[in-house]
């Protein structure tokens, strides 16, 4: 009987030593990274884009831009990427052909039908909200400019302090966008000014003041930021713009070229003369189209003005209350300042 017992333990000890061992791991920051096989690969870099801005884009978190740097090592200084650089969150899907696809077990969920604006989730769009502003005339001055540094230098970087002085109280914890004014946009049909672009250089972080100069730290460098760059509050930027169309018929016309060019195309900025006041709203579609010319019938002997054509569509990114900047998301012809904004409901 002793004998028996003693067979039945040892069998149940040779069990407990041949079952699987569970470990369990705490997830990492590089696991983070690793586990989103739902990113979109490879990410093609656009004009203006850095590592940390794409990090802050995908991951929320643009410290993740060292993990995303440590799986493409081929970029030999993080600081220099340029367009058309192939960016890797997973380089396993360059050797495996694509991205696993794990396919979840279907699931019925019953939902009221509801019918949703297709979402704009642009790249391109976003960098220009991030980068570029309008402004109002008379608003050039901002809220103040950057003074001095600790160490006297006269531009500054990411985690450089900086000395700033303001025309009104802020706490701390704010948050300034630094900007220079690049080209004032007029309406060439009355000569007058409907505003200022500016260009973000970068942001600070306003941390404490002390009889009447604030110190602060920058948190985000597009460029060199320099003494005497001016500052605003900083404006938000929603990542995604949804689609809509205008409530009314509009027309307007094409007032500004960035950079002073005489013709745009696809994926460049212009100028439009029709702001807030007249039912504009970021995410709003509109249309280019050109006049018809005016040709002689032959056989009236009469002028006649053919029809306008379509020849491109444009997004609304910032409204004000005369005028709008806009992004050319399609052009079928060179676009210049005068041509016919148009507009109309869906139906």
């Amino acid at each position: 009987m002793r004998f028996r017992c003693l067979s039945l333990l040892l069998g149940f000890v040779v069990l407990l030593s041949l079952a699987p061992v569970v470990v369990v791991q705490a997830a990492t920051p590089d696991a983070v990274v690793a586990a989103r096989n739902d990113l979109p690969q490879p990410y093609i870099v656009k004009k203006g884009d850095t590592l940390w801005d794409i990090a802050n884009y995908f991951f929320r978190d643009p410290h993740q831009w060292l993990k995303i740097w440590e799986k493409n090592l081929y970029i030999t200084n993080p600081d220099l990427i340029y367009p058309g650089n192939k960016i890797w969150f997973n380089p396993q899907a360059r050797t495996a052909g694509g991205l696993t696809t794990v396919r979840p077990t279907p699931q019925v969920i019953i939902k009221p039908v509801e019918r949703l604006e297709k979402p704009v989730d642009s790249t391109m769009a976003v960098t220009i909200l991030e980068r570029q502003d309008f402004i109002l005339p008379g608003e050039e001055q901002g809220m103040g400019h950057i003074l001095a540094s600790p160490d006297e230098r006269l531009n500054y970087g990411v985690h450089d302090r900086v000395y700033l002085k303001l025309d009104q109280p802020v706490k701390a914890g704010t948050m300034l966008d630094v900007f220079r004014t690049t080209d004032r946009v007029r309406d060439p049909a009355n000569g007058q000014s409907l505003g200022l672009l500016v260009q973000h250089m970068g942001r600070v972080e306003v941390q404490s003041e002390e009889n009447g100069v604030y110190r602060a730290v920058v948190v985000r460098a597009f460029e060199e930021i320099s003494r005497g760059d001016r500052l605003k509050l900083a404006h938000t930027v929603d990542a995604q713009l949804h689609l809509i169309s205008p409530e009314s018929t509009l027309s307007g016309r094409v007032v500004y070229v960035r950079n002073g060019g005489h013709e745009a195309a696809q994926n460049q900025v212009i100028g439009i003369t029709l702001g807030e006041e007249s039912g504009v709203k970021a995410g709003m579609q509109l249309q280019i189209r050109r006049a018809g010319r005016v040709m002689i019938d032959r056989t009236s002997g009469q002028p006649v003005e053919l029809p306008s054509e379509k020849i491109g569509d444009i997004l609304v990114l910032l409204p004000q209350a005369h005028a709008s900047i806009a992004l050319i998301t399609a052009s079928t012809a060179p676009i210049n300042v005068g041509d016919t904004v148009f507009g109309e409901p869906s139906r």
